[in-house]
């Protein structure tokens, strides 16, 4: 089989992953294809936890097709499992397959699985072939791989603003400075996060409900307030039964009680300068199985979380409007000079009419999330 083949049916496989993007945390998305005398004869992806995962689900739908897998080639975008969790390890379901190959998009970094896969299959005669498209299959599950590997979520910052980088005039208005398409395409982000996290300003202000409302989606993510004197109104829209973490630096118990009765867990973070611990509370989202932080915030979560270093990438909606003496997406002291800027790589743009969109992380970040997933191998990654 040739390697533009291998890349063909890889991207199959990536396929399968994105389809799943939505219901699989706090798995990660995978997904699996599989081949033989060039034609597909199953494909899968991880269900929601404690079904089936990718390779199983391919398999059967081999076996549901009537297809004899021994000889085959398996497409996986992640190490198989080779560990007992909620289901039986993955590898082992490959093993009684007997496929000739195994081609994997990145290998896992989880500590119980980190190449073991790849050794019990390679250790039984298949071939294993990793290291293809791996920057694609990462780009899937970085919560997964950064909870893996760093003890804490993937975070990024969705911002709307103007051209000139304005996201609210003075008196308060930002309704709406980006279009429809723009605001739609936002929740399908929030659809893919664990948690949307806002702070009490925004709850204040605005009083949202920042759940999933333009797709449809089998799951909301939970949503989080960073509430340092837990001030935020018992009334708020954002309270409306469904889950919702609040963070604070104070106790109130008849007012966590009364929280509670609407599905509220208020959760008492170390304090720093007077305000939450930022990092303390993405270190006890990672305890919660939180892979990925979707921020929806004003400037002045956003800057704190700038400040401390944890905003991984930015999710940059900008419409093509001119605010002038407005308010910035960022608070956080003057700087002195430019070597002291924040320093973000674009990895992406795209259009939604009128509006762009434009994506940047931190390039160092990722660049230490990639090298955590890419094993030796005979493919280079494109």
């Amino acid at each position: 089989m040739t390697a533009n083949n291998d890349f063909f049916w890889m991207e199959k496989a990536l396929a399968q992953a994105a389809s799943v993007l939505f219901i699989t945390t706090p798995n990660p998305r995978v997904g699996c294809v599989i081949v033989k005398d060039g034609l597909l004869i199953g494909q899968g992806a991880t269900q929601q936890a404690g079904g089936p995962h990718a390779e199983v689900c391919a398999i059967r739908d081999a076996q549901a097709r009537q297809h004899a897998l021994q000889g085959s080639t398996f497409y996986v975008t992640l190490e198989p499992c080779s560990h007992y969790g909620k289901t039986p390890p993955c590898v082992d379901a490959l093993l009684a397959a007997k496929p000739a190959r195994v081609v994997i998009a990145m290998t896992d970094p989880n500590p119980l699985v980190a190449g073991k896969g790849i050794r019990k299959l390679q250790a039984a005669g298949i071939e294993v072939v990793s290291n293809l498209l791996t920057e694609k299959a990462l780009a899937l599950n970085p919560g997964f791989i950064s909870r893996m590997t760093a003890g804490r979520p993937w975070v990024w910052s969705k911002l709307a603003c103007s051209l000139d980088g304005r996201m609210a005039l003075h008196n308060g208005l930002s309704q709406w400075i980006t279009s429809e398409a723009a605001r739609a395409d936002g929740h399908h982000w929030r659809a893919r996060s664990c948690v949307v996290l806002t702070g009490l300003g925004t709850v204040l202000h605005d009083d949202p409900l920042m759940n999933v409302r333009s797709l449809p989606t089998p799951r909301q993510p939970i949503r989080a307030v960073i509430d340092s004197r837990f001030v935020v109104p018992e009334s708020a829209r954002i309270f409306n039964g469904d889950p919702v973490w609040v963070f604070t630096t104070q106790r109130n118990e008849g007012k966590e009680a009364r929280l509670q009765s609407k599905n509220v867990k208020v959760i008492v973070m170390p304090e720093k300068n007077g305000h939450v611990k930022l990092e303390a509370v993405l270190d006890w989202m990672a305890t919660q199985q939180i892979n990925e932080v979707h921020v929806e915030a004003g400037p002045g979560l956003n800057g704190a979380l700038l400040q401390e270093g944890l905003l991984d990438e930015l999710l940059v909606y900008m419409a093509p409007k001119i605010l002038g003496d407005a308010r910035g997406l960022f608070n956080f002291p003057m700087l002195e000079n430019l070597q002291q800027a924040y320093q973000f790589a674009f990895f992406e743009t795209q259009t939604l009419a009128p509006d762009l969109r434009l994506r940047a992380h931190m390039q160092q970040r990722w660049a230490s999330l990639l090298a955590s997933v890419t094993h030796q191998s005979n493919y280079q990654d494109h």
